[in-house]
C-alpha cells in the first residue's frame, strides 16, 4: 500500500510507475496488493521515489490495510466499487453489443436480444445505484450491526 499511496501522490499510473523504475506493471500490481518484492525492485522504486531504501523495505512489509485512516481505507473501497461498476458497464455494452450483432446478422424476426440487455440492464442499473449510494438497501448502520455481530462471536 505504501508503494501506491507513493504513486498516486505523484500522480503517477502504474504503468507510469513501471516505466520510469523499468520494472513491469505486473510487478508494480502484485506490490501494491500486498506481495513481496526483491531487494532489487525495492532499490529501483526507492530511487524512483527518492527514498531510503531500508525504510521502503521496512515500510512495504509493515504497511497493511489496519494503518490506513479510516478515510483513506473508505475512499480506497469507494474507487473500487466504482471501477467494479464501470467495468460492469463496459462488459454489458460488449457483450449486449455482439449479441445485437449476431441477432441482426442472421435477419430474424424476433429480436431477442432485447430480453438479456433488459434483464442485464436492471442489474446494471441496481449496480450503479447501490456504489452511487442513491439507494442502499444495507446502509452504514446495518453494515456497523453487522461487523459488531460478527466481532462479538
Amino acid at each position: 500500500m505504501l508503494i501506491r499511496k507513493l504513486r498516486i501522490e505523484k500522480g503517477w499510473s502504474q504503468e507510469t510507475l513501471a516505466e520510469i523504475s523499468d520494472l513491469s506493471v505486473r510487478t508494480i500490481q502484485r506490490i501494491e496488493r500486498g506481495g513481496n518484492a526483491s531487494l532489487e525492485t525495492l532499490s529501483a522504486l526507492a530511487a524512483v521515489f527518492e527514498v531510503d531504501i531500508a525504510t521502503l523495505a521496512t515500510e512495504t512489509s509493515m504497511y497493511t490495510q489496519n494503518e490506513l485512516s479510516n478515510d483513506e481505507r473508505e475512499a480506497v473501497e469507494y474507487v473500487r466499487d466504482i471501477k467494479g461498476f464501470y467495468s460492469h458497464v463496459a462488459i454489458y455494452v460488449v457483450t449486449i453489443a455482439a449479441l445485437a450483432g449476431a441477432n441482426l446478422y442472421m435477419g430474424t424476426d424476433n429480436l431477442w436480444f432485447v430480453w438479456p440487455a433488459l434483464g442485464w440492464g436492471l442489474g446494471v442499473a441496481s449496480h450503479g445505484l447501490a456504489v452511487f449510494e442513491i439507494l442502499s438497501l444495507f446502509g452504514a448502520d446495518w453494515e456497523k450491526r453487522q461487523i459488531n455481530k460478527r466481532m462479538q462471536r
